[in-house]
């Protein structure tokens, strides 16, 4: 039987005053993908979301160790770096697998990376602020492309286009 796959794209400057909010909708999330069937999560390791959602796959796992996190790390030299400090470098031992995507470092490694997930995974989570630019628009545009179920966790103030009232 395939394994239900789960992975996260979100901001990773978050507002100071929304990061418990978002750990908190992340916990929930991460909690309804466990009670929907889900074992498999994947992260990308970036600052921010990435890591607080790897946090709390890993927190889970130990409580219930069919849980597996996949690290898709866009390149070496940034798997490298992030062994090097003692808190992400403990996540990475507890990865069922460390994935890099591409050996160089190029500007297209983030959406190649993007890809590799929402390619492989069932359900994306987003935190999202509304900007058009960025990662995480990607990641959530190549959800929509793939037919993939997206969760959404708004963040911050989401600014709208104002319509025009005779449209």
């Amino acid at each position: 039987m395939r394994k239900k796959t789960c992975c996260v794209t979100g901001h990773r400057d978050l507002p100071q005053k929304e990061i418990n909010r978002v750990k908190a909708a992340l916990r929930r999330e991460v909690d309804s993908a466990v009670a929907d069937g889900f074992t498999r999560f994947m992260s990308g390791f970036g600052e921010g979301v990435d890591q607080y959602f790897a946090e709390i796959v890993l927190e889970k796992k130990k409580t219930n160790p069919a849980l597996e996190l996949i690290a898709v790390i866009p390149y070496r030299k940034r798997l490298d770096s992030l062994n090097e400090k003692g808190r992400t470098y403990k996540m990475l031992e507890a990865c069922s697998e460390v994935v890099v995507v591409q050996e160089e470092y190029h500007p297209s490694v983030y959406s190649r990376r993007s890809r590799y997930m929402a390619e492989r995974s069932d359900r994306v989570i987003a935190v999202y602020d509304g900007r058009e630019k960025g990662g995480t628009v990607r990641m959530i545009r190549f959800a929509h492309m793939l037919k993939k179920e997206l969760c959404e966790i708004p963040v911050g103030e989401i600014y709208l286009p104002i319509l025009c009232p005779k449209c």
